[in-house]
């Protein structure tokens, strides 16, 4: 079995980060990616990608393009794409992708449902 390394995100390229010393509660709607690096308690909604950074706590249902995460989720994620779990991600909640990577190390209490990419070829 092979060992699978995710590569991290250029901070620089994105917009907007949600600094460390935030701490949101409500319901979190964006367009463009966004990187959240304190606190989010209630609901996240985007079609875009969202990365949760490793000192982040999202206490919150996700619903995204593609979710990376380093930190913490007590909440549901669901994805039109894929889901990145790094080895110092803890999720506790379903996952609903169409794809899902798991670093070794990291922590997933759940059920995962991949649904597959639409455009995959399909097997007979």
């Amino acid at each position: 079995m092979t060992d699978v390394q995710l590569s991290a995100v250029d901070e620089d390229t994105l917009d907007t980060i949600l600094a460390l010393d935030v701490d949101f509660t409500g319901t979190l709607s964006f367009k463009d990616p966004l990187m959240i690096k304190g606190r989010v308690s209630g609901s996240v909604r985007t079609e875009s990608d969202l990365y949760i950074d490793e000192k982040a706590v999202v206490q919150a249902d996700v619903s995204a393009g593609n979710v990376s995460v380093r930190g913490t989720v007590n909440g549901n994620i669901a994805a039109t794409g894929r889901v990145e779990l790094f080895s110092s991600a803890r999720v506790d909640g379903d996952i609903r992708a169409a794809e899902v990577t798991m670093e070794s190390g990291s922590r997933f209490n759940g059920a995962c449902t991949m649904t597959g990419r639409p455009d995959a070829p399909k097997a007979d």
